[in-house]
Formats: C-alpha cells, structure tokens, sequence
C-alpha cells in the first residue's frame, strides 16, 4: 500500500488495541471454540492428522503449545482451525449463534460495500523482534508438513501474501502456498491469474518485493482467500469488517506495509530469473486429491523477519472432500457475497441469494433469481464467467428461481430434475477456457503452467429456471408451466388448529415449513408464468 495513495497517513502509534490474533483467540475462548493442546506433537505429519479429524468433527480451534524440536525455538506455538466451522464465521463477524448462512453471505455482501481504509502507524508489536543476516533460519518456526506426500514444510498456508501493483500503488493480499527450501528461502507457486500473479509481470525482470504476514485478526485469511476484483484493496475489506482501519507499519527491508500487531512477518524478494527457481511440491491441494509432482517455482529470498515476543504461526491444511471440511471451505461465505456484488455490479438485478457450497471449494455456484425475463440465466452465467476470479471459481453454473432453496441439496435435485431440459437449450456449454490448474479433472497437459499459465476448464450453465418458451395451456390455468401443488390455505388452517387432537406426536410445522407446505407466500413471489 503505497502511502501517497492511502486514505490514512497517520503516522502517529496506533491508540487502543486493536484486533489482531490474540484478541481473536480471545474471542474464541470465551466462546468454548478454542483448545490449547499442551500434549506434545510433532510436526511431522501428526498435527495435520489431527486437525483433519478436528476439522471433520466441526471442532474448535487448536493452539498447539508443545511441538516436537520447537521446545525452545524462535517460535513455539502454532494456532490452526480457527475458522474451521460456522460458529467460529459468526463469531468473525459478530453474528448471532441462529444466523443462518444465507443471512451469513447477505451480511457480508453488505459489509464488503462498505470499504474502511487502512492507516498507517509509526511501530507496533510486530516490530519488538527484528531478525537479518544469519539469524534468518525459517526452520525456527514450526511449520507442519500437513501431508505424508508433502514435498516438503509448508509454512505458507494461511498467511498473508502482500505485494503491490507498480501502477496504482494499491495492495493485494493473497493466500498463496509456499515451501521451506532453506533456512532464507520459500518456494512459491505462482500463477499468472492471481493477484500477485499480474503484479509479478509488472515487476519483470527485477525482483517482486514481498511481505508474507502469518497471524494477525482471521480477518485476514478469510479475505485474502477471497476473489475480490482486482481494484478492490483486502486491506479496506478486513476494515469493513472489523468497523475500524487495520494499522500497518512499514516493513524494514522491502517497500510494503503490514498489520502493526501481527505476529510474524517475513520480508524478501521473489526473482523472476528461472535460474533462481527451485522445486516445489508436491502438496495436497484443495480438491481432496493426492496430485502433483515438483516443479520449478520462484523463491522468495527472505531479506527481514519482523515478529511479537512469544509470537504464534497460523496455519491450515488443506484437500476439502464430504465429511471433511477445511478451514478454506469458510472463506465460500465470503465467495458468495463477492460474487453476489459482481452480479449487481455488472447490472444484473433480480438476485436473490447466492452460494458456493464448502465442498467444492466454489468451482460449482448456485445463483437464485427473481427471474424477469429470457436469458435471465445466461446473464449471470456470462457475467461470472468474465470476472478475474473465474480462473478458480464459477466452473458449473446453476440458476434457480426464489421458490429454490439454494441450501437444500434436495430442493436443486428437485430443480434439475423438473426444470431442465437439455434438449431445449437448458444446459450450456462454454469453453475451453483458463481454469484452475489443480483440478484433477483437467489432463494433466492441459494443466501444463510453465506452457499455458492457466488449467483448462469447459465451463456448464444449468438454467434450472422454468421456461418461458411452452405456450399456455387451459390445463395449466392459462400458465406457460405448471402450477405447483399446494394445500389450500383454508385446510392447512384446520390441519393446523386440529394437530394435537389427531395424537400424532410430533410438534406441529414451524412457520418456515408451512410456507413450503402451503407455497402460498411462494404464489405471490414468483411470476405467474
């Protein structure tokens, strides 16, 4: 973040505390969503294992506090599954304990119009702990290898990636992977269609200043894994959602700024030249697959290390699949909403409710309209289709109509069932395309990044809306589609008053359900068609 274009140039030290890993842990504990595992674990390979059982039974937070071979090093401690489950999102987001997650993604759809720029201040917390020369030795911190395939110690997991654009001076931080290679050195994996992927090009062919941040608020991985557009700043969107700026301090070594109260910053510079690039991976990615094979990737070369006294490394495994959620399948909260706000950026009105369910990871979305008018469906599906974030998201596409709950798995294979019809154009096609470049489902050729930069996606809309295209029937009465079967108000009425006479011994429908029993509020809704 370039000072001269900040909205806050504040050079004074911040005032109160602010937000940041310690009050998060707080929050969390008083909340019964945190445990401090004081048994003794090792790194490797132990304390991914148990946080994938952890994350799989929507467990709390671990803050593990005795680490094999990290007894007494610069860094002891290691935080992991800190947003890992809703309770935990509601707590980020000071939300009540029934907030359901479509009130979840409206929220944040909301808050994310509402950008809070960041300040800067003179010092911080951060700053107590400043490591150069030969006292850079990232084996001191207690990265995990989450994996038995893991090529390696994966230390950036959930941090902070920051770098900045040449041109606008804006920031971006990103969460992107990277290796412990050496006591100064990380390999990172890069791709062109990222964030910091474009601001890579711009750097060409000096080295890209870089500030990696591991702990502050979890505010930051929950935005930093998000696809905001590229002219939109993380840092405005950690502020809109904590309701105040997020402190940066300036780093020692590269021209970037980072939180004042993070708990570890490492600074360096990532060299362009391929002579520089060292082996990557693998690493058991997102899609809950044992993929990949070392490539040659660009190194961080760490000039600075910057960090808290006692200071905690933040970290998650990953690999999503039914029945085990990651902490990365929380950001799809976040993923929605953006998406929602891109729909209506671009014009489209009619938008409802939007998700991307936590399994997929956003590669499948579903999109719910009030629909208004033919090729409805289309829209959206093109809109999302061109955004920057459609290198790893918006794969499959499926609109929905209001009376669709787009959280009930049962109410969409409804929808497909009884809505589409392929031979009437209901299910579209779109491709080749760039796409993400760890989706198994792509050949491997296709996926090839040194030649292409990208995977290769063919992309699908399934326009689960109903059709405007069937003339009206007397049958139907006078409709282009069938009416849907619905008890009459006046019987549901008397079923409803008579229920505990018939001795059938369950309570009777709340309000919600009889809606869907009745669907007379869903009549009024939905155009006669």
């Amino acid at each position: 973040m370039s000072t001269a274009t900040s909205a806050f140039t504040d050079r004074s030290v911040a005032g109160e505390a602010g937000p940041d890993l310690r009050s998060w842990l707080a929050t969390l504990e008083a909340a019964n969503q945190l445990r401090r595992v004081t048994a003794r674990v090792d790194w490797d390979e132990e304390i991914g294992a148990i946080t994938r059982a952890n994350l799989s039974l929507g467990g709390p937070a671990l803050l593990f506090e005795n680490i094999v071979g990290h007894e007494s090093t610069r860094c002891t401690k290691f935080l992991t599954s800190a947003i890992g489950n809703r309770r935990q999102i509601q707590l980020l987001l000071g939300l009540p304990e029934d907030t359901s997650d479509s009130a979840i993604v409206r929220h944040l759809k909301d808050a994310f119009n509402t950008p809070v720029a960041p300040r800067v201040v003179q010092t911080g917390p951060v700053k107590e702990n400043i490591v150069s020369g030969d006292d850079i030795d990232l084996w001191q911190f207690p990265a995990p290898k989450w994996h038995a395939t893991d090529g390696g110690r994966y230390i950036d997991t959930f941090c902070g990636v920051v770098t900045e654009d040449t041109v606008t001076g804006r920031d971006n931080i990103g969460v992107y992977r990277g290796m412990i290679v050496d006591r100064d050195k990380i390999a990172k994996l890069m791709v062109p269609t990222q964030g910091w992927g474009g601001h890579f090009q711009e750097y060409k062919p000096k080295p890209m200043p870089v500030a990696v941040v591991y702990g502050w608020h979890d505010v930051l991985p929950f935005c930093g894994g998000s696809p905001f557009p590229k002219a939109v700043c993380e840092w405005d969107m950690m502020g809109a959602l904590l309701g105040r700026p997020v402190d940066l301090v300036a780093c020692e070594s590269v021209p970037l700024h980072a939180p004042a109260s993070a708990e570890i910053v490492v600074e360096g510079y990532l060299d362009p030249d391929p002579a520089t690039f060292m082996e990557e991976g693998p690493f058991a990615e997102y899609p809950g697959y044992l993929d990949g094979h070392p490539a040659p990737t660009p190194v961080l070369r760490v000039t600075r290390i910057t960090h808290r006294n006692d200071p905690i490394l933040r970290g998650t495994l990953e690999g999503m699949r039914p029945g085990f959620l990651v902490e990365d399948s929380m950001c799809n909260y976040a993923r929605s909403a953006i998406a929602w706000n891109l729909l209506e950026g671009a014009g489209i009105g009619g938008v409802t409710d939007v998700w991307m369910s936590q399994v997929s990871n956003g590669t499948n979305i579903v999109v719910q309209i009030r629909k208004a008018y033919r090729g409805h469906a289309q829209q959206v599906a093109a809109a999302l289709w061109g955004t920057s974030g459609s290198g790893w998201f918006y794969k499959h596409v499926m609109v929905v109509e209001e009376d669709i709950d787009i959280h009930d798995p049962e109410a969409l294979d409804w929808a497909l069932a009884y809505r589409v019809n392929a031979g009437l154009g209901d299910i579209t096609f779109y491709g080749p395309t760039l796409g993400s470049p760890l989706d198994p489902s792509t050949p491997p050729e296709k996926a090839n990044m040194a030649k292409y930069g990208s995977g290769e996606w063919h992309r699908v809309l399934v326009d689960a809306t109903r059709s405007w295209e069937f003339e009206p029937r007397p049958e139907w009465g006078g409709r282009h589609y069938p009416a849907i079967n619905k008890i009459a108000p006046e019987l549901e009425a008397r079923v409803a008053a008579r229920w505990e006479e018939y001795g059938i011994g369950i309570p009777y429908l709340d309000d919600e359900r009889r809606e869907l029993l009745t669907m007379e509020a869903l009549s009024k809704r939905l155009p006669d068609v």
